[in-house]
């Protein structure tokens, strides 16, 4: 398997960069890309890597944002085959608060009536191909987090706390052990190797790769969750995007070589 960064907020050389996720990752003769990041920047990048969009297989988005999904109709305009694979309860419907006001953050409008044809919801664990699945939250209370981190979901009924009902992990079967993405795992990033492990108890994580959206949390909560991931038993993180900068620092000190640095143009090889 090898996994290249389209999209990152850390930009390399002539790969710009911005406030987004995008990979590229190659698995036994299939291309599989997870998310678009927030513009077509993502194949401007992956023309300069040498990564064809018009052989990816699979789409895969990881969660209902706009930083991972704003440039989905850059990648349908250039992909003519591939299905999108969303999680089933993804919606137009994700909003961030500040103060009394709510401003919108989720999927472009209009998105998934535009493309409905090539959208694919997910539920359960899903197998996308042989050796790939998606595996959705099963950790009870997630709301909680949503609540804290001022997000939430428009619904017929009013503002709700989100609960990442939108939010999925990639996971890849390797001879290493199983490799997690979650692009900004909201649900918590010990959380999802735990529910990871729940689902495949008898396989070990290798790696847990994306974003961990901790870029506001103090020392003290980055530092327990250090100790969290630890606690799981997953060998390797490679974090960047929502993690932060200070944060990223805070996981090295604690974690030393287990933590590896996103940023646009990494190739990882497993």
């Amino acid at each position: 398997m090898r996994a290249t960064v389209l999209t990152d907020n850390i930009a390399d050389g002539e790969l710009q960069g911005e406030w987004g996720l995008s990979i590229y990752i190659e698995y036994q003769n299939r291309n599989i890309l997870l998310d678009t990041g927030a513009s077509d920047l993502f194949l401007k990048n992956a023309e300069k890597l040498g990564r064809k969009i018009e052989d990816v297989n699979y789409a895969v988005l990881s969660h209902a944002h706009y930083d991972h999904a704003d440039g989905m109709d850059a990648f349908f305009c250039n992909n003519k085959k591939a299905k999108f694979y969303l999680r089933e309860g993804s919606a137009e419907n994700c909003y961030g608060k500040k103060w009394i006001f709510r401003r919108y953050i989720g999927l472009p409008k209009g998105i998934l009536e535009t493309y409905r044809e090539r959208i694919v919801y997910a539920g359960g664990d899903y197998t996308l191909c042989p050796g790939v699945s998606l595996i959705p939250h099963k950790t009870p209370g997630l709301s909680r987090i949503g609540k804290k981190n001022l997000m939430y979901i428009r619904t017929k009924n009013g503002w709700e706390p989100d609960d990442f009902a939108h939010e999925q992990s990639l996971v890849f079967q390797t001879e290493e052990g199983l490799v997690i993405f979650n692009s900004c795992s909201h649900g918590g990033a010990a959380n999802i190797v735990r529910e990871v492990k729940k689902t495949y108890p008898d396989q070990e994580i290798r790696a847990l790769i994306g974003g961990f959206h901790i870029f506001g949390r103090t020392d003290a909560e980055v530092r327990e969750l250090a100790r969290d991931i630890r606690d799981t038993g997953v060998k390797e993180i490679y974090t960047g995007h929502c993690t932060g900068d200070r944060a990223y620092q805070v996981l090295k000190e604690e974690l030393g070589d287990m933590v590896h640095q996103l940023r646009v143009g990494l190739m990882i090889e497993m």
